[in-house]
């Protein structure tokens, strides 16, 4: 039981983390976003995420980081122009 905690909570944070890590370092949202479903991608294929309920955990953690990657984005593109 303790294994499904565990893989719950990275689920819960680690997508969205991931998302805004890519945007930072390629300065673009959709980038981040592609790279880190990739990467889901690969563990699902590897059999780390097996049930429908961290599916539905990493869909959500994926939406928020990339909501927050694109209010990110728009923030520097904002103070550029500013500039």
């Amino acid at each position: 039981m303790e294994s499904m905690l565990t893989k719950f909570m990275l689920s819960l944070f680690v997508p969205g983390l991931l998302v805004v890590l890519f945007t930072r370092v390629t300065y673009h949202h959709v980038v981040g976003l592609i790279l880190t479903v990739s990467l889901i991608a690969a563990a699902v294929y590897a059999g780390y995420t097996n049930t429908w309920l961290l599916f539905a955990v990493n869909a959500f953690s994926l939406t928020a980081g990339f909501w927050y990657a694109s209010n990110m984005v728009k923030r520097a593109e904002k103070a550029d122009f500013q500039d």
